[in-house]
């Protein structure tokens, strides 16, 4: 009987499980404003692109998004349904997302979407002059603390919106990001920048995968500093060690974090907030012995996981045939899917422990 019991519970909390991913998964777009975003953005425009993904009313179709030539993708995304009703008048946890170096909001929609399938409200961004939608820039390549301002414009826009503002529950509010998005996370919490130990770590190591030309936009070092000291630039790098922080912020995920050896480990050990971080222990781009396993050393009480045989790429959408022919980061040795999940179960666990459940 005991036995019986036992199953008939582990069938139940299978459906419940299955029950909660039934519903559908919202997408609306908006803007925000942002006065660095003109430095970064090629048209010197001051404004950042705002994707939220939401849990949808239950007779709302999602379509697919996947990335690449019709037909025949690159990347499998998954699939949402553009401007559905909310599934209910609940105001629910937010997530801010960070995408990485060169990245878009969408590439990361596999780990937005389903926070936002399990009852969270996602609000990513793409970065202004580093994402993959627009032409890259120099500025935006090396602004990186700025980063951090884009997801607090973010916020600020959402809570403007009259469609979005009543489904937020700010008062639980946590942030997301992977690799320059892990960065973005952890300074968007409290973790101080120095860009001046940054670039002392490369000219020391100058192979490591932070601190070479990234395929997304090949610039080296010498490139980037002559950049940072020009008269357009110097006045915006003067105020990298200001304090980022959003305030509300009261927990942090980190995929695969990089450009941690900007954030001094004082700075780490001082921070507040929870953090959990996720890595591959194949990643050259991110190399967790001076990246994410330097962070969740030096951060109190940090979560770390790290994934045997997993690259960086790995935690960007997955990747088809085509795009493994056609696009130089789908370079995934095991199954990308596998690593989605621990991915998305891990930060699940995490922000239903310190936002509470949505």
């Amino acid at each position: 009987m005991r036995l019986i019991l036992g199953l008939l519970g582990v069938v139940a909390s299978l459906s419940a499980a299955v029950a909660a991913h039934a519903g559908p998964v919202g997408e609306r777009h908006l803007q925000a404003t942002d006065a660095t975003a003109v430095l970064r953005d090629a048209d010197h425009k001051a404004t950042v692109r705002v994707t939220v993904w939401y849990p949808a009313a239950k007779e709302a179709v999602e379509q697919r998004i996947d990335i690449g030539p019709p037909g025949k993708p690159f990347f499998i995304v998954g699939a949402v349904a553009q401007d559905a009703p909310f599934s209910d008048a609940k105001p629910r946890p937010v997530i801010l997302f960070s995408h990485g170096f060169g990245g878009t909001a969408r590439m990361m929609a596999w780990f937005g979407a389903a926070l936002a399938r399990e009852g969270y409200v996602v609000v990513a961004v793409d970065h202004p002059g580093n994402n993959g939608l627009d032409k890259m820039t120099v500025a935006g390549a090396i602004l990186s603390w700025d980063r951090a301002q884009d997801l607090r414009a973010a916020l600020e826009a959402v809570k403007a919106d009259p469609t979005i503002a009543p489904h937020l529950d700010i008062h639980r509010l946590g942030v997301a990001g992977f690799s320059a998005g892990g960065f973005t996370s952890l300074v968007s919490a409290g973790a101080k920048v120095d860009m001046t130990r940054f670039l002392a770590f490369c000219r020391a190591h100058p192979a490591d995968g932070v601190c070479a030309p990234q395929k997304e936009f090949a610039i080296n070092l010498d490139d980037e500093q002559r950049a940072a000291a020009s008269p357009e630039l110097a006045p915006e790098g003067a105020h990298a060690g200001d304090d980022h922080t959003i305030p509300g912020v009261r927990a942090v995920f980190a995929i695969a974090p990089a450009i941690v050896q900007a954030l001094p480990p004082e700075g780490l050990a001082r921070m507040k907030t929870p953090v959990a971080i996720i890595l591959g222990d194949a990643d050259p781009v991110a190399p967790p012995d001076t990246n994410g396993l330097v962070a969740a050393k030096a951060i109190p009480h940090a979560e770390l996981k790290v994934l045997p045989g997993v690259g960086h790429y790995d935690f960007l959408s997955t990747c088809t045939a085509a795009g493994t022919a056609a696009v130089p980061v789908c370079t995934a040795k095991v199954p990308q899917d596998a690593t989605h999940q621990a991915a998305i179960d891990m930060a699940l666990g995490f922000f239903k422990r310190t936002l509470g459940a949505p």
